[in-house]
């Protein structure tokens, strides 16, 4: 069931089934890494800036950070023409079934024709890795961005999914009856949080960051009706410092841009450890550590 307002909530989050973290991240090579065209408001002012040689230092040391924490790296690589190939958060959605230990991934339709040749590689990658590889029916005529939009509650087999720029509302239909599992569907309403991933970061199951800006009151409240706490970022860091464009991929350290001093103070607060990395080659496309990477079972 697509759930698209706080009263039609019919369920409690701990009805919901459970779902590991999954503990391997892809990570894409920046080889061919680039602002080549503008397809949100963050690349406008940045095409042919990035500075290569910077961004695979960037890049090497979020490769790091995963590999100190556990999380094993995949590592693909990046190919010509395809410059956001990079953002490997966005080409699929992946998923696990831990009653079948079925592991597989959903195929991303790009919005934008600048983005449709990425999908192919992931398929493959996944295939030949031994995943399950789905794919939205041919007569469906939605986009839909992967984890760029749609999110998994930490610990449960719930997702929640951002419509309005990249992904389609008519997607979460489909997309719950090929994994059978209840969506909770948020309207993005500022260009500026283009994907739901950068301005919703689910921490635990009981924490997230949030963009105040980036959502109507229907969808503020859907997210406080099921996180106990909702951690507001300071505009400024969320929309110019892609604070929650961050990523906590064991529920205590949270990967994020560096300098987002309040987001951190925040964290502190409530008893996360910020990990500060420098992604700011990348954010010149517009995006940062959540969009880097892509967490799979």
């Amino acid at each position: 069931m697509i759930y698209r307002t706080p009263d039609a909530l019919d369920f409690r989050l701990d009805e919901i089934p459970s779902l590991p973290r999954p503990r391997r991240v892809v990570l894409t090579t920046p080889t061919h890494f680039d602002v080549e065209y503008v397809i949100n408001p963050h690349m406008s002012e940045n095409m042919g800036s990035v500075n290569k040689d910077v961004a695979w230092q960037q890049w090497k040391a979020v490769r790091a950070t995963y590999a100190a924490l556990d999380c094993a790296p995949v590592v693909a690589n990046g190919r010509s023409g395809l410059p956001d190939m990079v953002f490997c958060a966005n080409q699929t959605l992946p998923f696990y079934d831990p009653d079948t230990e079925t592991r597989g991934v959903v195929l991303s339709r790009m919005h934008s024709e600048h983005r449709t040749d990425e999908v192919p590689y992931y398929a493959q990658l996944f295939e030949e890795a031994g995943y399950v590889v789905e794919s939205l029916p041919d007569a469906l005529n939605a986009d839909f961005e992967g984890m760029g939009d749609a999110l998994w509650h930490p610990g449960r087999r719930l997702l929640w999914g951002g419509y309005g720029y990249r992904t389609s509302i008519e997607a979460y239909e489909a997309l719950g009856e090929l994994l059978d599992v209840p969506i909770v569907a948020l309207r993005l309403v500022d260009p500026d949080y283009y994907h739901l991933d950068t301005c919703l970061c689910p921490l635990d199951a009981q924490h997230a960051l949030l963009a105040p800006e980036a959502f109507d009151e229907t969808g503020r409240a859907l997210i406080d009706a099921l996180f106990d706490t909702v951690i507001d970022v300071p505009d400024h860091e969320a929309r110019h410092q892609f604070a929650c464009n961050a990523h906590c991929p064991d529920g205590h350290h949270v990967l994020l841009q560096e300098g987002c001093e309040g987001t951190n103070d925040q964290l502190r607060a409530h008893d996360f450890v910020p990990v500060e990395l420098d992604t700011s080659e990348f954010m010149k496309s517009g995006g940062s550590v959540f969009c880097m990477k892509q967490m799979v079972w």
